[in-house]
Protein backbone atom coordinates (compact mmCIF):
# COMPACT_ATOMS: atom_id res chain seq x y z
CA UNK A 1 0.00 0.00 0.00
CA UNK A 2 3.11 2.32 0.19
CA UNK A 3 4.14 2.35 4.07
CA UNK A 4 6.95 0.87 5.36
CA UNK A 5 6.73 -0.68 8.78
CA UNK A 6 9.31 0.06 12.13
CA UNK A 7 8.67 -1.77 14.94
CA UNK A 8 8.13 0.21 17.98
CA UNK A 9 9.82 -0.23 21.06
CA UNK A 10 8.90 0.91 24.45
CA UNK A 11 12.59 1.10 26.29
CA UNK A 12 14.54 2.35 23.83
CA UNK A 13 13.60 5.84 22.37
CA UNK A 14 16.52 5.69 19.05
CA UNK A 15 14.67 2.83 17.82
CA UNK A 16 11.87 4.58 16.74
CA UNK A 17 14.47 7.15 15.50
CA UNK A 18 13.85 10.04 18.71
CA UNK A 19 16.20 11.09 21.33
CA UNK A 20 13.45 10.76 24.15
CA UNK A 21 9.97 9.52 24.34
CA UNK A 22 8.83 13.01 24.57
CA UNK A 23 9.56 13.83 21.04
CA UNK A 24 6.85 13.27 18.67
CA UNK A 25 8.25 14.40 15.37
CA UNK A 26 11.12 11.99 13.90
CA UNK A 27 13.21 14.85 13.30
CA UNK A 28 15.68 13.54 11.07
CA UNK A 29 13.08 12.08 8.83
CA UNK A 30 11.74 15.83 9.02
CA UNK A 31 14.77 17.40 8.14
CA UNK A 32 15.58 15.05 5.07
CA UNK A 33 12.64 15.42 3.61
CA UNK A 34 12.82 19.29 3.73
CA UNK A 35 15.76 19.32 1.95
CA UNK A 36 14.54 16.57 -0.74
CA UNK A 37 11.02 18.08 -1.46
CA UNK A 38 12.28 21.77 -1.29
CA UNK A 39 14.12 22.32 -4.98
CA UNK A 40 15.30 25.31 -6.94
CA UNK A 41 14.27 25.93 -10.37
CA UNK A 42 16.60 23.21 -12.04
CA UNK A 43 15.65 20.81 -9.55
CA UNK A 44 18.09 21.17 -6.95
CA UNK A 45 17.92 20.83 -3.28
CA UNK A 46 18.75 24.50 -2.26
CA UNK A 47 18.25 24.66 1.63
CA UNK A 48 21.05 24.50 4.39
CA UNK A 49 21.52 23.57 7.45
CA UNK A 50 20.33 26.57 9.19
CA UNK A 51 17.29 27.45 6.84
CA UNK A 52 15.83 23.68 7.58
CA UNK A 53 16.33 24.04 11.17
CA UNK A 54 14.21 27.08 11.36
CA UNK A 55 12.03 25.38 9.59
CA UNK A 56 11.45 22.77 11.80
CA UNK A 57 11.45 25.11 14.48
CA UNK A 58 8.18 26.84 13.25
CA UNK A 59 6.68 23.00 13.00
CA UNK A 60 7.49 22.41 16.51
CA UNK A 61 6.52 25.73 18.19
CA UNK A 62 2.87 26.16 17.60
CA UNK A 63 2.46 28.80 19.94
CA UNK A 64 -1.28 27.55 21.08
CA UNK A 65 -2.61 26.01 24.38
CA UNK A 66 -5.55 24.37 23.23
CA UNK A 67 -5.55 21.04 21.24
CA UNK A 68 -7.61 22.34 18.27
CA UNK A 69 -5.95 26.18 18.04
CA UNK A 70 -2.29 23.78 17.72
CA UNK A 71 -4.12 21.58 15.65
CA UNK A 72 -5.64 23.74 13.50
CA UNK A 73 -2.09 25.96 12.97
CA UNK A 74 0.00 22.94 12.36
CA UNK A 75 -2.28 21.86 9.55
CA UNK A 76 -2.64 25.05 8.16
CA UNK A 77 2.00 25.05 8.02
CA UNK A 78 1.52 21.29 6.25
CA UNK A 79 -1.15 22.85 3.58
CA UNK A 80 0.90 26.07 3.03
CA UNK A 81 4.15 25.57 4.18
CA UNK A 82 6.45 28.48 5.61
CA UNK A 83 9.01 31.35 5.14
CA UNK A 84 12.20 30.93 5.52
CA UNK A 85 15.33 33.95 3.83
CA UNK A 86 16.09 33.50 0.86
CA UNK A 87 19.67 32.44 -0.57
CA UNK A 88 20.80 35.87 -1.58
CA UNK A 89 22.56 34.42 -4.59
CA UNK A 90 19.37 32.51 -5.63
CA UNK A 91 16.70 34.98 -4.33
CA UNK A 92 18.28 38.13 -4.00
CA UNK A 93 17.39 37.74 -0.26
CA UNK A 94 13.65 37.31 -0.95
CA UNK A 95 11.49 35.22 1.39
CA UNK A 96 11.01 31.28 -0.02
CA UNK A 97 8.07 29.27 1.15
CA UNK A 98 9.66 25.91 2.32
CA UNK A 99 7.39 22.54 2.42
CA UNK A 100 6.99 20.42 4.68
CA UNK A 101 4.86 17.60 2.58
CA UNK A 102 4.94 17.51 -1.57
CA UNK A 103 0.87 17.20 -1.99
CA UNK A 104 1.56 17.57 -5.53
CA UNK A 105 3.86 14.34 -5.42
CA UNK A 106 2.94 11.97 -3.05
CA UNK A 107 5.85 9.58 -4.10
CA UNK A 108 8.21 11.93 -2.99
CA UNK A 109 7.58 11.71 0.47
CA UNK A 110 8.33 9.37 3.20
CA UNK A 111 5.37 6.65 4.46
CA UNK A 112 6.34 5.23 8.12
CA UNK A 113 4.15 3.22 10.10
CA UNK A 114 5.14 2.49 13.22
CA UNK A 115 3.76 0.38 15.78
CA UNK A 116 3.51 0.37 19.88
CA UNK A 117 4.70 3.64 19.12
CA UNK A 118 5.62 5.09 23.60
CA UNK A 119 4.87 8.79 23.96
CA UNK A 120 5.52 10.26 27.40
CA UNK A 121 3.47 13.68 28.21
CA UNK A 122 5.12 16.13 29.73
CA UNK A 123 3.97 15.45 33.42
CA UNK A 124 5.74 12.16 33.00
CA UNK A 125 7.52 11.31 36.30
CA UNK A 126 8.05 7.34 36.24
CA UNK A 127 8.26 4.24 33.96
CA UNK A 128 4.73 3.74 33.57
CA UNK A 129 3.54 7.09 33.07
CA UNK A 130 3.49 7.11 29.50
CA UNK A 131 0.72 5.96 26.51
CA UNK A 132 1.10 3.86 23.37
CA UNK A 133 -1.06 4.03 20.89
CA UNK A 134 -0.79 1.13 18.20
CA UNK A 135 -0.18 2.30 15.21
CA UNK A 136 1.18 5.97 14.31
CA UNK A 137 1.23 6.57 10.79
CA UNK A 138 3.97 9.43 9.38
CA UNK A 139 4.73 11.21 6.40
CA UNK A 140 7.67 12.88 6.50
CA UNK A 141 8.23 12.38 10.15
CA UNK A 142 5.17 14.04 10.75
CA UNK A 143 2.45 12.21 13.08
CA UNK A 144 -0.79 12.55 10.89
CA UNK A 145 -2.73 9.18 11.98
CA UNK A 146 -3.27 7.75 15.13
CA UNK A 147 -4.72 3.90 14.94
CA UNK A 148 -6.10 2.03 18.12
CA UNK A 149 -6.97 -1.50 17.95
CA UNK A 150 -9.18 -3.74 19.94
CA UNK A 151 -9.11 -7.51 20.08
CA UNK A 152 -13.03 -8.69 18.42
CA UNK A 153 -12.99 -10.42 21.91
CA UNK A 154 -13.80 -7.01 23.52
CA UNK A 155 -17.23 -6.65 24.76
CA UNK A 156 -17.65 -3.40 23.18
CA UNK A 157 -14.28 -3.42 20.48
CA UNK A 158 -15.49 0.07 19.34
CA UNK A 159 -16.10 2.33 21.86
CA UNK A 160 -13.07 0.68 23.94
CA UNK A 161 -10.95 1.74 20.77
CA UNK A 162 -12.81 5.39 20.31
CA UNK A 163 -12.10 6.01 24.42
CA UNK A 164 -8.36 5.26 24.20
CA UNK A 165 -8.14 7.67 21.47
CA UNK A 166 -9.72 10.44 23.59
CA UNK A 167 -7.61 9.67 26.87
CA UNK A 168 -4.88 9.77 24.33
CA UNK A 169 -5.99 13.23 23.21
CA UNK A 170 -7.14 14.74 26.20
CA UNK A 171 -10.70 15.30 24.58
CA UNK A 172 -12.81 13.22 27.63
CA UNK A 173 -14.62 16.39 29.08
CA UNK A 174 -15.32 14.68 32.14
CA UNK A 175 -11.65 13.92 33.11
CA UNK A 176 -10.51 16.80 35.06
CA UNK A 177 -7.17 16.36 34.60
CA UNK A 178 -4.49 15.69 31.97
CA UNK A 179 -4.36 11.90 31.20
CA UNK A 180 -2.80 11.77 27.43
CA UNK A 181 -0.39 13.00 24.96
CA UNK A 182 -1.62 15.80 23.32
CA UNK A 183 1.19 17.11 21.82
CA UNK A 184 1.06 13.74 19.75
CA UNK A 185 -2.13 15.21 18.19
CA UNK A 186 -1.40 18.58 17.30
CA UNK A 187 -0.12 17.25 13.66
CA UNK A 188 -3.01 14.59 13.51
CA UNK A 189 -5.44 14.60 10.88
CA UNK A 190 -7.42 11.26 11.02
CA UNK A 191 -8.11 9.13 14.07
CA UNK A 192 -9.10 5.42 13.13
CA UNK A 193 -10.83 2.92 15.67
CA UNK A 194 -10.35 -0.49 14.75
CA UNK A 195 -11.09 -4.26 15.22
CA UNK A 196 -11.07 -7.56 13.35
CA UNK A 197 -14.26 -7.11 12.06
CA UNK A 198 -14.57 -3.35 11.65
CA UNK A 199 -12.94 0.32 11.40
CA UNK A 200 -14.24 3.93 11.87
CA UNK A 201 -12.47 7.24 11.20
CA UNK A 202 -12.73 10.44 12.63
CA UNK A 203 -11.25 13.92 12.94
CA UNK A 204 -9.78 15.35 16.22
CA UNK A 205 -11.79 16.60 18.27
CA UNK A 206 -14.49 14.35 17.24
CA UNK A 207 -16.94 12.64 19.84
CA UNK A 208 -17.50 9.06 19.39
CA UNK A 209 -20.98 9.17 17.73
CA UNK A 210 -18.62 11.08 14.62
CA UNK A 211 -16.68 8.22 14.26
CA UNK A 212 -18.01 6.53 10.64
CA UNK A 213 -17.42 3.98 8.07
CA UNK A 214 -15.33 4.40 5.05
CA UNK A 215 -17.18 2.41 2.80
CA UNK A 216 -15.54 2.27 -0.66
CA UNK A 217 -11.79 2.41 -2.20
CA UNK A 218 -12.72 4.70 -4.46
CA UNK A 219 -11.29 6.69 -6.91
CA UNK A 220 -9.12 3.12 -6.82
CA UNK A 221 -11.19 -0.24 -7.64
CA UNK A 222 -12.70 -2.60 -5.04
CA UNK A 223 -11.84 -5.34 -7.73
CA UNK A 224 -8.63 -4.16 -7.50
CA UNK A 225 -7.79 -3.71 -3.65
CA UNK A 226 -9.58 -7.04 -3.77
CA UNK A 227 -6.60 -8.36 -6.02
CA UNK A 228 -3.64 -6.08 -4.47
CA UNK A 229 -5.08 -7.93 -0.95
CA UNK A 230 -4.98 -11.17 -2.18
CA UNK A 231 -9.00 -11.75 -1.35
CA UNK A 232 -12.77 -12.13 -3.15
CA UNK A 233 -14.23 -9.57 -0.55
CA UNK A 234 -12.76 -6.95 1.66
CA UNK A 235 -13.19 -6.15 5.10
CA UNK A 236 -14.68 -2.85 6.87
CA UNK A 237 -11.11 -2.68 7.99
CA UNK A 238 -9.06 -2.95 4.95
CA UNK A 239 -11.81 -1.18 2.85
CA UNK A 240 -11.29 1.53 5.07
CA UNK A 241 -7.39 1.09 4.72
CA UNK A 242 -7.23 1.39 1.91
CA UNK A 243 -9.85 4.28 0.90
CA UNK A 244 -8.54 6.13 3.74
CA UNK A 245 -5.04 5.30 4.11
CA UNK A 246 -3.16 4.80 0.88
CA UNK A 247 -0.31 7.58 0.46
CA UNK A 248 -2.26 9.28 -2.13
CA UNK A 249 -5.91 9.02 -0.97
CA UNK A 250 -4.24 10.56 1.99
CA UNK A 251 -2.77 13.37 1.23
CA UNK A 252 -5.74 14.25 -0.86
CA UNK A 253 -7.90 14.35 2.16
CA UNK A 254 -5.54 16.43 4.23
CA UNK A 255 -5.13 19.05 1.49
CA UNK A 256 -8.51 18.75 -0.12
CA UNK A 257 -11.23 17.56 2.19
CA UNK A 258 -10.39 18.83 6.00
CA UNK A 259 -11.88 21.83 6.94
CA UNK A 260 -12.26 24.12 9.96
CA UNK A 261 -14.80 26.07 11.77
CA UNK A 262 -16.60 27.51 14.48
CA UNK A 263 -18.98 26.41 16.23
CA UNK A 264 -20.78 27.54 19.36
CA UNK A 265 -17.31 29.71 19.89
CA UNK A 266 -15.22 26.42 20.25
CA UNK A 267 -13.15 25.40 16.61
CA UNK A 268 -13.83 22.00 14.96
CA UNK A 269 -12.25 20.08 12.49
CA UNK A 270 -14.18 18.69 9.61
CA UNK A 271 -13.00 15.07 7.71
CA UNK A 272 -15.07 14.42 4.20
CA UNK A 273 -16.95 11.12 4.21
CA UNK A 274 -16.13 8.88 1.68
CA UNK A 275 -19.49 9.59 -0.51
CA UNK A 276 -18.24 13.53 -0.39
CA UNK A 277 -14.68 11.90 -1.48
CA UNK A 278 -16.10 9.31 -4.24
CA UNK A 279 -18.74 12.29 -5.51
CA UNK A 280 -16.06 15.24 -6.00
CA UNK A 281 -13.81 12.04 -7.57
CA UNK A 282 -16.25 11.17 -10.19
CA UNK A 283 -17.23 14.94 -10.77
CA UNK A 284 -13.87 15.53 -11.03
CA UNK A 285 -13.17 12.69 -13.89
CA UNK A 286 -16.40 13.60 -15.81
CA UNK A 287 -14.91 17.26 -16.02
CA UNK A 288 -11.75 16.40 -16.84
CA UNK A 289 -12.90 13.42 -19.84
CA UNK A 290 -16.33 14.76 -21.06
CA UNK A 291 -16.70 16.50 -24.26
CA UNK A 292 -17.84 19.99 -24.11
CA UNK A 293 -20.77 21.28 -26.70
CA UNK A 294 -18.47 22.65 -28.92
CA UNK A 295 -16.63 19.12 -29.50
CA UNK A 296 -20.12 17.50 -29.56
CA UNK A 297 -21.70 19.99 -31.30
CA UNK A 298 -24.97 18.92 -28.87
CA UNK A 299 -24.81 18.10 -25.65
CA UNK A 300 -22.36 18.87 -22.92
CA UNK A 301 -21.02 16.04 -21.64
CA UNK A 302 -18.98 17.23 -18.27
CA UNK A 303 -22.63 17.39 -16.30
CA UNK A 304 -23.94 15.10 -14.34
CA UNK A 305 -25.85 14.69 -10.65
CA UNK A 306 -25.21 14.04 -7.35
CA UNK A 307 -27.56 12.71 -5.45
CA UNK A 308 -27.48 13.48 -1.67
CA UNK A 309 -30.46 13.08 0.94
CA UNK A 310 -31.18 15.53 3.31
CA UNK A 311 -28.55 16.59 5.66
CA UNK A 312 -25.82 14.60 3.96
CA UNK A 313 -23.16 17.03 3.39
CA UNK A 314 -23.87 18.35 0.58
CA UNK A 315 -22.91 21.87 1.21
CA UNK A 316 -19.48 20.93 2.13
CA UNK A 317 -19.59 18.27 -1.21
CA UNK A 318 -19.63 21.55 -3.43
CA UNK A 319 -16.50 23.09 -1.00
CA UNK A 320 -14.44 19.77 -0.91
CA UNK A 321 -15.14 20.12 -4.81
CA UNK A 322 -14.13 24.01 -5.67
CA UNK A 323 -11.01 23.32 -3.49
CA UNK A 324 -9.90 20.27 -5.05
CA UNK A 325 -10.38 21.98 -8.65
CA UNK A 326 -8.07 24.73 -7.30
CA UNK A 327 -5.07 22.49 -6.74
CA UNK A 328 -5.77 20.57 -11.07
CA UNK A 329 -3.99 22.67 -13.32
CA UNK A 330 -6.45 21.74 -16.15
CA UNK A 331 -8.98 22.61 -14.22
CA UNK A 332 -8.21 25.50 -11.56
CA UNK A 333 -9.06 27.92 -14.39
CA UNK A 334 -13.02 27.32 -13.83
CA UNK A 335 -15.61 30.08 -12.60
CA UNK A 336 -17.68 27.73 -10.80
CA UNK A 337 -21.65 29.35 -10.23
CA UNK A 338 -24.15 28.31 -7.32
CA UNK A 339 -27.45 28.42 -8.13
CA UNK A 340 -30.24 28.56 -5.70
CA UNK A 341 -33.63 28.68 -5.38
CA UNK A 342 -34.10 30.32 -1.69
CA UNK A 343 -32.41 33.25 0.41
CA UNK A 344 -31.79 31.09 3.44
CA UNK A 345 -30.29 28.71 1.46
CA UNK A 346 -28.04 31.07 -0.45
CA UNK A 347 -26.72 32.01 2.61
CA UNK A 348 -25.99 28.92 4.46
CA UNK A 349 -23.94 27.50 0.90
CA UNK A 350 -22.10 31.20 0.72
CA UNK A 351 -21.18 31.23 4.24
CA UNK A 352 -20.04 27.20 3.79
CA UNK A 353 -18.28 28.24 0.59
CA UNK A 354 -16.30 30.94 2.21
CA UNK A 355 -14.92 27.52 4.21
CA UNK A 356 -13.06 27.27 0.65
CA UNK A 357 -10.81 30.34 1.24
CA UNK A 358 -12.27 32.20 -1.80
CA UNK A 359 -13.75 35.19 -2.05
CA UNK A 360 -17.34 34.30 -2.55
CA UNK A 361 -19.20 36.91 -5.18
CA UNK A 362 -22.78 37.07 -4.72
CA UNK A 363 -24.99 38.78 -7.54
CA UNK A 364 -27.72 40.96 -5.87
CA UNK A 365 -29.03 41.82 -9.27
CA UNK A 366 -29.69 40.60 -12.39
CA UNK A 367 -27.44 43.52 -14.03
CA UNK A 368 -25.01 42.38 -11.33
CA UNK A 369 -25.47 38.84 -12.35
CA UNK A 370 -24.82 39.73 -15.85
CA UNK A 371 -21.25 41.60 -14.94
CA UNK A 372 -20.07 38.91 -13.13
CA UNK A 373 -20.97 35.56 -15.69
CA UNK A 374 -19.28 38.37 -18.21
CA UNK A 375 -16.22 38.65 -16.19
CA UNK A 376 -13.01 36.32 -17.30
CA UNK A 377 -11.10 34.66 -14.88
CA UNK A 378 -11.56 31.60 -12.18
CA UNK A 379 -13.73 32.77 -9.22
CA UNK A 380 -17.24 31.63 -7.10
CA UNK A 381 -20.31 32.96 -7.86
CA UNK A 382 -23.63 32.72 -5.97
CA UNK A 383 -26.90 33.48 -7.35
CA UNK A 384 -30.53 33.10 -6.69
CA UNK A 385 -32.41 31.56 -9.71
CA UNK A 386 -35.22 33.66 -9.72
CA UNK A 387 -32.32 36.82 -10.76
CA UNK A 388 -32.52 34.56 -13.77
CA UNK A 389 -37.02 34.83 -13.95
CA UNK A 390 -37.63 38.18 -12.97
CA UNK A 391 -41.01 40.16 -13.25
CA UNK A 392 -39.82 40.83 -16.86
CA UNK A 393 -38.71 37.49 -18.05
CA UNK A 394 -41.76 36.06 -16.37
CA UNK A 395 -44.12 38.42 -18.90
CA UNK A 396 -42.34 37.09 -21.56
CA UNK A 397 -42.78 33.77 -20.89
CA UNK A 398 -46.57 34.36 -20.65
CA UNK A 399 -46.80 36.27 -23.95
CA UNK A 400 -44.44 33.11 -25.85
CA UNK A 401 -47.30 30.34 -24.42
CA UNK A 402 -49.84 32.72 -25.73
CA UNK A 403 -48.53 32.88 -29.01
CA UNK A 404 -48.22 29.24 -28.88
CA UNK A 405 -44.39 29.51 -29.14
CA UNK A 406 -42.05 27.51 -27.38
CA UNK A 407 -39.74 29.53 -24.74
CA UNK A 408 -36.86 30.16 -26.05
CA UNK A 409 -37.67 30.45 -29.24
CA UNK A 410 -36.16 33.82 -29.48
CA UNK A 411 -33.51 34.99 -27.11
CA UNK A 412 -34.46 36.46 -24.33
CA UNK A 413 -30.91 35.75 -22.64
CA UNK A 414 -27.52 37.28 -24.53
CA UNK A 415 -24.76 35.41 -24.50
CA UNK A 416 -22.41 36.77 -21.38
CA UNK A 417 -19.13 34.33 -21.57
CA UNK A 418 -18.28 32.04 -24.31
CA UNK A 419 -15.73 30.13 -22.26
CA UNK A 420 -16.12 26.59 -21.79
CA UNK A 421 -14.44 26.19 -18.26
CA UNK A 422 -17.83 26.91 -16.12
CA UNK A 423 -18.93 25.07 -13.63
CA UNK A 424 -22.82 26.10 -12.73
CA UNK A 425 -23.92 23.87 -9.44
CA UNK A 426 -27.77 23.62 -8.47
Amino acid sequence: MGWRHLQGDIDVPYLTERGSFREVLLLDRLRAAIRRINLDEVGRPWLDEARINEAVSILERLGAAKLMEANQIATDLLLRGTTVAGDPTRHGGREQTVRFIDFDHPECNDFLAINQFRADPPWATGESDFCVPDAVLFVNGIPLVVVECKSPAATDPLAEAIEQLLRYSNQREWVEEDEGIERLFHYNQIMVATWFYGARAAAVGASAEQYVEWKDTAPVPMAQVAAELGVERQSAQQILVAGVLRPAHLLDIVRNFTLFKQDAGKTVKIVGRYQQFRAVHAALHRLQTGQTRLQTGDQDGRGGIIWHTQGSGKSLTMVFLVRKLRTLPDLRRFKVVVVTDRQDLEKQLSQTAALTGETVRKATSIEKLKELLAEPGADLVFAMIQKYQGQESALRMRDLEEEGRPFGSEELFPVLNESPDMLVRR
